[in-house]
């Protein structure tokens, strides 16, 4: 008995899970075995007493025959079958293997889910579909959404920063002291570390989409009613809130790009988010000095408002939800009854307020919870180790501002703008190479130590990021700290703490992105809960920072100031690395246990 397809072509583009055998009968058999492979096929069929021929077969495999020896230097293997190869063959015939990348060379196609099922706040205008598994996204895609999620969180820091050349003209029109219109950015800092907590749990539960509109359109009106403000404690509370409800695309955005990314593409994903709030700061003070100079302080508050309506805008139309859908619990008819009977018997005031107050502490305190992350080190030591490097920065700050303001330099408030720029560029810099840099790194570790899943796909862990990128990032910028502090005692042409600015920013953000993204490692099931965690750290040691800076270098100078820093960065930095290293696989999997209960 024979069946021949001969002349109709047949393309199928499937993904399967099994495991292919050859037994006595040379026939195809389905294994408990797992082999997950991605097809693509063009081919003619023929079968006849041998079995089945095929005349053109391509496989993308992720995982090759376990009794074959895995390529050093690959994740997935490519088998390319003989033409004319009977299926029933394939185990023993000799098979060309070709190393490729991870599951990027996978085609797998994008499961669009319909318009009238998209989820968050008015879901079914997003021009950007959403889909079921986020990583599915085309690669344009994907790096179009960082951006404006990058975009996002340069808001906070921007408003932070933007208001720093206008404080005397503050002072001067509502009769306020120094201190007290310092009190508007020192309170807005505080506000952006607090928040956050709160919008990490509430955008883990009703989506990231929801929470960057409602947070966003609230910054909107915050800042208008800044911008009108009256008096000095007006605009402090405005400015507050204005500053809390930005903050939530720091934790939420950083839980946006683990939705978006595998674990072995992320680190570069978050070289380009962090640049949002790190370039913040660096171009808010030229725009805030050309703005408060040429029309006056309050137009720096409707900037921030124009500001935020764009976010809005983008976020409405091209950002859709990323986080991963729930799957529902099923209800047996026994707990339904079980329900309905507790309904009969029970007081209905009672259960009111029992579920009132549930929900109270639920959206109130829980979100608090979050902090207590900081009990496990590996989360502790990445958090400390970045926020110790982000606090620097706000010293740097006001650095920039009081001794280039001051003889021998003697810069305007444009100049004094200006000069933020060459830390910017080093931000940059070190966002284009470092992410690629620390993402290979953690793949290499992985593929040394020979960790395989029982698909064939590399094991990655959060500590690998931590290595010869680190010691050299946590080395570099404190001694960049150290030529900038005592460059400027001195004196020296500018270009060279400008260059000391620009190493200070390439070696800074390596320790920014891969901090980073080890947190939303460490707590996989709630991403954005651990940069919430980092971000409540660093903004309150900014706020420190911000505050003590001046006195600080009043009192004994920049050059010792900096020196009493870079000694401080090179011992916290080098300890906190060489320990977490050391005892990662402990922790890790202590950690682990304790998450998962």
């Amino acid at each position: 008995m024979k069946s021949v397809i001969d002349d109709k072509k047949l393309d199928i583009d499937f993904d399967l899970d099994f495991d292919l055998e050859r037994d006595g009968n040379r026939k195809p058999v389905i294994d408990d075995e797992k082999l997950d492979i991605d097809f693509d096929l063009g081919f003619d069929l023929e079968r006849d007493g041998n079995g089945l021929t095929l005349e053109r077969l391509s496989i993308s495999s992720s995982e090759s025959d376990k009794s074959e020896h895995r390529p050093s230097g690959s994740v997935h293997e490519t088998e390319i079958a003989a033409i004319g190869e009977p299926l029933g063959t394939l185990g023993s015939k000799s098979i060309q293997r070709c190393p490729t990348r991870a599951s990027s060379v996978r085609s797998r196609r994008a499961s669009v889910i319909p318009r009238s099922e998209r989820r968050g706040f008015l879901g079914s205008l997003t021009l950007v579909p959403e889909i079921h598994y986020p990583p599915d996204y085309p690669s344009s895609t994907k790096w179009g959404l960082v951006c404006i999620i990058a975009l996002a969180t340069a808001a906070a820091p921007l408003g932070s920063t933007v208001v720093y050349p206008a404080l005397p003209v503050l002072a001067k029109e509502f009769h306020a002291s120094e201190t007290t219109t310092n009190l508007s950015v020192a309170l807005y800092l505080i506000s952006m570390s607090i928040f956050p907590l709160w919008w990490s749990s509430f955008s883990e539960e009703f989506g990231r989409r929801t929470i960057y509109l409602i947070s966003f359109t609230l910054f909107v009106i915050f800042s208008i009613l800044s911008a009108v403000s009256t008096n000095i404690t007006m605009l402090i509370i405005f400015r507050l809130a204005a500053g809390g409800a930005s903050a939530s695309a720091h934790s939420t955005g950083a839980g946006s790009i683990a939705d978006l990314f595998e674990v072995y593409e992320r680190g570069r994903a978050m070289s380009i988010f962090y640049l949002g709030p790190l370039l913040g700061p660096l171009i808010a003070p030229v725009i805030g000095g050309v703005v408060t100079q040429e029309l006056s302080w309050r137009a720096t508050m409707w900037f921030l408002a124009i500001y935020g309506v764009i976010i809005v805008l983008l976020i409405l139309f091209f950002l859709p939800e990323t986080l991963a859908r729930r799957t529902p619990e099923p209800r047996t008819p026994a707990t339904q009854n079980e329900d309905l009977e507790r309904m009969r018997t029970m007081d209905s005031a009672k259960e009111k307020t029992k579920r009132f107050t549930k929900s109270l502490r639920r959206f109130l305190v829980d979100p608090l919870k979050v902090i207590l992350y900081l009990r496990y080190p590996p989360v502790f030591i990445t958090v400390m180790i970045s926020a110790i490097a982000f606090g620097t920065l706000y010293i740097v700050n006001i650095g920039i501002q009081q001794k280039f303001s001051r003889p021998p330099y003697n810069y305007n408030q444009l100049i004094l703008g200006l000069l933020y720029v060459p830390s910017g560029i080093g931000y940059f810099t070190g966002s284009i190479f470092g992410g690629r840099w620390i993402d290979n790194i953690m793949a290499r570790e992985a593929r040394k130590a020979n960790r395989y899943d029982e698909k064939g796909k590399l094991i990655y862990l959060p500590e690998d990021r931590l290595r010869e990128n680190a010691w050299v990032a946590v080395t570099v910028y404190p001694l960049a700290l150290l030529m900038f502090g005592w460059t400027l005692r001195y004196g020296v042409h500018f270009i060279v703490p400008c260059i000391a600015l620009y190493i200070f920013g390439v070696a800074s953000m390596l320790i920014f992105a891969a901090a980073t993204t080890m947190l939303t490692e460490f707590v996989r099931k709630r991403s954005s809960a651990g940069v919430a965690v980092n971000n409540f750290v660093r903004n309150l040691l900014s706020c420190i920072c911000a505050i003590v800076a001046a006195p600080w270098i009043n009192a004994i100078d920049v050059g010792w100031v900096f020196t009493i820093i870079c000694v401080f960065c090179l011992i916290c930095s080098y300890f906190g690395i060489w320990i977490l290293l050391r005892n990662s696989n402990r922790w890790r999997k202590t950690m682990d246990e304790k998450l998962n209960k």
